[in-house]
């Protein structure tokens, strides 16, 4: 086993949660070692409402990817969505005092925290600052000011705001389920990872992630995030409506759109019926597929048209923020019968259904290609990204060698225990200084940004949830 890029996402959603625990192989793709999922009790439209039962969900899909992989799980990197999440346009700039120093990553971070102090709501949080575009003296569309000249740095930002106390909450959840929780992630920007393309990011996408209890959209466009939003309803709704208007329970409406459901009407024929059981003895119901798909086909227009009114308001009509690459469908939703052409038809834009099967390995199951697993993909992408920050401890488990792997300063050490007639290796690797500068300019800017801001709201996370014992 490789002692790095390896690591867990959890995505804890309103119909599942999904553990993944994956690596990088040889050829940059990720491998997933194990998956582990449970349905999801006590979460509602992405927020968490009941904490005993999600820690028992979020306890119960663990212990299978554990099972499933030979691997004991110290720590993960979590979705966050819910329909608490909001986002805002933002500019901000600075005065530097002395010009004719070039600009650097200090002055960025000066920038990030001025706008971290913008006053919000009773209750809300600042959770994620992305920068977009900066402008120099006037200067604009500068996307790597570090090592430029300038007074005036100006920057147009991206907020992303949520409620404190849903955030707490899955922190809550995670520390009661005996695991660290090691990173945070926006989950529309998680499923971007998994299945948009570095062309569709510069040509101009919407992403739109049909979960459960929630609706996300991220829009992308020049490879930057432009507008997020998440809408609160999913396919439970869809399910709701299926059980009031045949009057069928709960599971067996799920089977019904699953199996025969669809997005388009005109598909089905008015002699196609689907016979049902019925209750304790009671004779069977039968159901035409085309009243169902006239259920179905409302709740999911009602859902496109509310995400249509984001892209709307983003501006997609003015020809500067075109989405030249048009729609991108993921999630479990998007595995609904003819719900590309319907998007199609309402929106007239390009619509494709987003699979997260072009960063994985070529043995990987045709499960973990669903975009069901999106999400939970893009959420292990994202803690393999930042494993130099926050790498993920694990623990080879069923009489094999036991591994743990911390970050230490440089030079590094790797400690190699083995249980059974204790043995003990301790190699020392020394970098060049000039290594380690050549791996810091490396980094994007917005990288940097995104892990050291990420890394103090964790840790302000952690500090609240131990005050709070």
């Amino acid at each position: 086993m490789e002692k790095d890029n390896i690591a867990v996402g959890l995505d804890i959603g309103t119909t599942k949660i999904v553990a993944m625990i994956g690596k990088k192989n040889e050829y940059g793709k990720l491998e997933i070692l194990g998956i582990g999922k449970s349905k999801s009790l006590g979460v509602a439209r992405g927020v968490v409402n009941n904490i005993t039962q999600t820690i028992q969900s979020i306890q119960q899909a663990i212990l299978e990817a554990e099972n499933n992989s030979g691997y004991k799980i110290k720590d993960v990197v979590v979705g966050i969505a819910g329909q608490h999440i909001r986002s805002i346009q933002h500019t901000d700039y600075i005065s530097r005092n002395n010009p004719e120093e070039v600009i650097g990553e200090k002055d960025i971070q000066l920038l990030i925290d001025q706008v971290n102090k913008l006053a919000m709501l009773p209750g809300e949080e600042i959770i994620h600052v992305l920068p977009q575009e900066f402008k120099i003296d006037g200067q604009s569309e500068i996307k790597e000011p570090i090592g430029m000249y300038g007074g005036r740095l100006e920057s147009s930002f991206h907020v992303v705001v949520g409620q404190a106390s849903s955030i707490r909450n899955v922190g809550r959840c995670i520390q009661s389920s005996g695991i660290e929780l090691s990173g945070l992630t926006l989950e529309p920007l998680a499923s971007a990872d998994a299945v948009l393309s570095q062309e569709e990011k510069e040509a101009g996408v919407a992403l739109i992630d049909i979960g459960g209890g929630t609706t996300d959209l991220a829009i992308f466009k020049d490879g930057i995030i432009r507008h997020t939003a998440v809408i609160p309803f999913g396919g439970n709704v869809i399910t709701d409506d299926i059980k009031e208007g045949c009057s069928i329970i709960e599971k067996q409406a799920e089977l019904l759109k699953i199996k025969f459901g669809s997005a388009w009407p005109g598909e089905n024929k008015d002699n196609e019926i689907v016979s049902i059981p019925g209750l304790r003895g009671r004779e069977p119901k039968e159901i035409s597929l085309k009243n169902l798909s006239k259920i179905i086909h409302a709740r999911v227009v009602e859902i496109v048209e509310q995400v249509f009114a984001e892209i709307k308001a983003y501006g997609h009509e003015d020809p500067r923020k075109k989405l030249i690459a048009g729609i991108v469908l993921t999630g479990g939703g998007a595995q609904l019968k003819h719900i590309k052409q319907l998007v199609e038809y309402i929106t007239g834009m390009d619509t494709r259904i987003g699979y997260p099967n072009e960063h994985l390995a070529g043995n990987s199951s045709e499960e973990i290609s669903s975009p069901l697993f999106a999400t939970a993909v893009g959420l292990v992408m994202n803690s393999i990204e930042n494993s130099t920050q926050s790498a993920v401890r694990m623990e080879v488990v069923n009489e094999q060698p036991k591994v743990v792997y911390r970050n230490v300063p440089q030079p590094v050490q790797q400690r190699y225990e083995v249980e059974e007639n204790y043995v003990e290796r301790v190699e020392t690797v020394e970098e060049s200084r000039d290594t380690r500068i050549n791996k810091v300019e490396a980094e994007s800017t917005e990288t940097k940004i995104r892990r050291s801001f990420f890394d103090r709201y964790v840790d302000k996370i952690k500090d609240f949830l131990d005050n709070a014992e």
